[in-house]
């Protein structure tokens, strides 16, 4: 940040005042800039005994697969977001269920919060952020070509309890572990 956005002055990053982290504060008007993680919500959709899975048509990960998910919006809930998104990226209309994992992703500032779902209506189809939307079934995926850490593991996760035939919540950490590689280290809590 640059710029206070109230008064247009530039802040200086500080710890304020009875604070212990370092903020974004204007010196000009006194306003300090909270930031804070952002919320990526989506759905693990479920069809035909198979997964609905997005390739990606915009960066980052361009051309690569992901379960449908995105940026919670304001005055929404994690399950509308999901919902929305689903629609958004793979044309869905979907039942959202319970929540199947959140994990933490402190490197980026994210925390995302899948459910699982079912399609409320037949059919799908690719939105504006997706080249092309498909179900799969666990050998079918296109493992090698996954968008993002967090979705692999999220996907491990739902084959595991699927084999069991028990599905439960799960939640984790994933840090990246060198920022000049992709290699991640995953804690999850059961």
């Amino acid at each position: 940040m640059r710029y206070c956005s109230d008064c247009g002055e530039p802040v200086r990053l500080m710890v304020p005042e009875g604070d212990n982290r370092p903020r974004f504060v204007c010196p000009s008007c006194s306003t300090i800039h909270y930031q804070n993680p952002n919320i990526v919500t989506g759905c693990i959709v479920e069809a035909e005994d198979k997964i609905l899975l997005c390739k990606r048509a915009i960066e980052p990960r361009y051309g690569l697969w992901t379960l449908p998910a995105g940026f919670m919006e304001n005055n929404e809930t994690a399950q509308q977001g999901a919902a929305r998104e689903t629609m958004e990226e793979a044309g869905a209309e979907t039942s959202v269920g319970e929540l199947y994992s959140c994990f933490n992703l402190p490197h980026i500032s994210q925390v995302y919060l899948l459910f699982r779902a079912t399609l409320a209506q037949p059919g799908f189809s690719a939105g504006s952020e997706s080249l092309q939307v498909a179900l799969f079934s666990e050998n079918e995926i296109p493992w090698n070509e996954l968008a993002f850490p967090v979705i692999e593991e999220t996907l491990k996760l739902y084959f595991s309890d699927q084999k069991k035939g028990d599905f439960k919540a799960h939640s984790g950490t994933i840090k990246r572990i060198s920022s000049d590689t992709r290699e991640y280290h995953t804690e999850i809590n059961y």
